[in-house]
């Protein structure tokens, strides 16, 4: 998901979103650790969502 797409959403929204990449990264890891992981690099792209959602969440409190 972009920024500018994160922008638009309510705070709420962004919360709830932020708690369901971490679930998916749990379940990644979980996956990776007992080698039934066959795309590694989704791993990387669910780190860097959590990210962009933080980053987002943080210039609205800011704001």
């Amino acid at each position: 998901m972009k920024a500018k797409e994160l922008k638009e959403l309510s705070t709420e929204e962004l919360v709830k979103l932020e708690a369901d990449y971490r679930d998916e990264l749990f379940n990644l890891r979980f996956q990776l650790a007992t080698g039934q992981l066959e795309n590694t690099a989704r791993i990387k792209q669910v780190r860097k969502n959590i990210a962009r959602v933080k980053t987002v969440l943080r210039a609205a409190e800011l704001a």
